[in-house]
């Protein structure tokens, strides 16, 4: 009898934890600038006159990924494609030099592999996201052919913001439960 207990006691914590890794959340964009080896951002969060607290607006209406130095703008396109763009301090574009990227988007049963492209100074995925309004995504980027791909975990939710002119996950909003955003923070 005890055998048994044991075993539905694993099998209970195994379908958790494979319903947590299935779900969205386990793609939460949450970073540790000191975890993901940014030894530049490890002992703060503000430099070079900005500060990451604020969610910066982007040029585009993308969501700026601060992970990065010098920081992009990921942009979901119309014909959703994903587009990286890198920014200078001004938030202005700067050409693609050295960078590049790469994709996994969808559900794990299902995923879809991006590679991108230089088009006109930006990097542009070859394939467009999977159908769906919430999409886990991966996202690897390197600075530079020698340097340590930098990976950031993220849902890419295409829904409008209830208060501002973005999709949800460019949002600058300060949400809070009385606006409509009970379950999920910015």
């Amino acid at each position: 009898m005890k055998l048994k207990k044991k075993n539905n006691t694993l099998l209970a914590i195994g379908i958790t934890s494979l319903a947590y890794l299935s779900s969205p959340l386990a793609f939460a964009d949450e970073h540790d600038h000191a975890k993901e080896g940014v030894a530049e951002h490890a002992d703060h969060d503000d430099h070079e006159g900005h500060d990451h607290a604020k969610v910066p607006a982007s040029p585009n209406g993308g969501r700026i990924l601060t992970e990065i130095e010098p920081h992009a703008e990921l942009l979901v396109t119309e014909n959703r494609k994903l587009q990286i763009t890198f920014l200078d301090d001004e938030g202005k574009k700067v050409a693609v030099d050295q960078q590049s990227a790469s994709a996994h988007t969808g559900q794990r049963s299902a995923p879809v592999r991006m590679t991108f492209e230089v088009k006109d100074g930006i990097l542009i995925s070859d394939k467009a996201l999977p159908k769906g309004m919430n999409i886990p995504a991966i996202l690897q980027v390197k600075i530079t052919p020698e340097a340590k791909s930098l990976t950031i975990r993220l849902n890419l939710n295409l829904e409008n913001c209830p208060t501002c002119d973005y999709l949800e996950y460019a949002c600058t909003c300060d949400h809070t439960a009385e606006d409509g955003h009970e379950g999920h923070d910015h």
